[in-house]
């Protein structure tokens, strides 16, 4: 085998498609532990964003100005590209470029949104990439009760997360890919992927595993499983999208601490979901965390609190999964020539789209290709490892709820949380 992909994700889907694109004669294996799409990518909020997890001021650090505004022009562009290709190979994904508005519900979220603004113009960000919004063109676009004003982007589809990633399994597969099902990675090495059913020997060996990282051997520390959850409506009538907004399919989040987010479906049921659930000692991953009933309650009345209208209503499915944290926050790609192995992930739930730079960031690596893609500043970056437990278990969780206090600070106050304040280093 000339590559081996480990994780049937969205992230090793991609690599696998430019790769057997730019060469049809490469022997390409995926290997995945359950079905393509099992993991984050299959369970997502479906937003095709440019959101990096990391700043530009961190990618400055890592590189330079300029470099971290290539990686900007990067995301932006990969938005696009994923159209681009779900239309080129018959992909039905639900896809609608409508953009992201980001809701100010009191004065501190309203001061952080100008502070967004003004740090893009800072960085030579115009109007055509993010803008500021007053209270009634915010409203025009989403009625979010207690709105002062906001933020919206263009650059961002929304998806239906399950139907892109086994759209895009079925392409690879079309292409020559062997996607190998219910074959799951115990090790890797150099040449060698270790599974429950055999030895797999390839030249080029990536790890695309995520949220799922810890599970390999020798690898419990490289990413975080942090689990995020998810609720769906049933389909709302026209009479209560005419009153909540999202015409053109816009993706949707506040500027609250503790992440939430949603969409409006292509079958108008409206999806919310949200950080919140705990992370689990040991960096532990098991079918039950998935569904958190207390977390789905608190969803639920975030949901009402946002969007009175939708008191009463039916919530039909309810669903979550881990997605991968680094320890400094920041996504990575890279290949190590001298041992073939390469990896890509990290990417702090903004994978639906990052996940794409990474495949054609690592087909130009595995090809040994010198582009603008292989020196963006994440490539070859590699986090520091998370503590040991219990201390990862302690930190995490106790970022968690002091987020959760930050945002009631606030709502009290009616003043940037200096429990926020306190916090921001370990949130990247």
């Amino acid at each position: 085998m000339d590559v081996a992909v480990v994780g049937a994700g969205l992230t090793g889907l991609w690599t696998a498609h430019y790769l057997a694109e730019a060469d049809p004669s490469l022997r390409i294996a995926v290997l995945e532990a359950e079905v393509a799409g099992y993991g984050a990518s299959g369970r997502n909020g479906g937003w095709c964003s440019a959101l990096f997890p990391a700043s530009l001021a961190k990618l400055t650090r890592l590189a330079d100005r300029e470099s971290a505004l290539a990686q900007h022009r990067a995301m932006r562009d990969t938005v696009d590209e994923v159209a681009r290709v779900t239309a080129a190979e018959g992909i039905d994904a639900h896809l609608a470029k409508g953009g992201t508005i980001a809701l100010a519900r009191n004065q501190a979220q309203w001061r952080r949104a100008e502070a967004e603004v003004q740090d893009a113009r800072a960085w030579g960000r115009d109007e055509g990439d993010v803008r500021l919004l007053d209270r009634a063109e915010a409203r025009s676009l989403l009625d979010g009760a207690g709105t002062v004003g906001g933020t919206f982007t263009p650059d961002c589809a929304a998806v239906h997360p399950a139907r892109l990633v086994r759209g895009l399994a079925t392409a690879v597969e079309r292409r020559g890919v062997r996607v190998h099902e219910q074959t799951r990675a115990l090790s890797i090495e150099p040449g060698r992927v270790h599974t429950a059913h055999g030895t797999v020997r390839a030249e080029t060996v990536i790890r695309a595993t995520e949220g799922y990282t810890a599970t390999l051997a020798g690898h419990r520390r490289v990413l975080a499983p942090v689990y995020s959850l998810i609720i769906a409506t049933e389909p709302l009538d026209a009479e209560v999208w005419d009153r909540i907004g999202l015409a053109r399919r816009e993706t949707f989040t506040d500027h609250r601490h503790l992440i939430v987010y949603g969409q409006r479906t292509a079958d108008d049921r409206l999806v919310f979901g949200g950080r919140g659930a705990p992370y689990h000692l040991g960096s532990r991953i098991r079918p039950e965390f998935d569904r958190d009933e207390r977390v789905f309650q608190h969803l639920y009345a975030a949901l009402v609190d946002l969007l009175p209208v939708l008191a009463g209503t039916r919530i039909t499915h309810a669903w979550g999964g881990a997605l991968g944290i680094p320890r400094d926050w920041c996504a990575s790609v890279g290949l190590d020539h001298s041992t073939g192995l390469g990896w890509a992930g990290g990417y702090v739930g903004d994978g639906v789209s990052t996940t794409n730079l990474a495949g054609r960031t690592l087909r130009d690596l595995v090809l040994g290709r010198d582009t603008e893609l292989t020196r963006l500043p994440w490539v070859g970056h590699r986090s520091r490892p998370w503590e040991p437990e219990p201390l990862r278990w302690v930190g995490i969780n106790a970022t968690r709820h002091a987020t959760t206090l930050a945002d009631a600070e606030e709502r009290l106050t009616r003043r940037p949380s200096l429990i926020a304040r306190g916090i921001s280093s370990l949130l990247g």
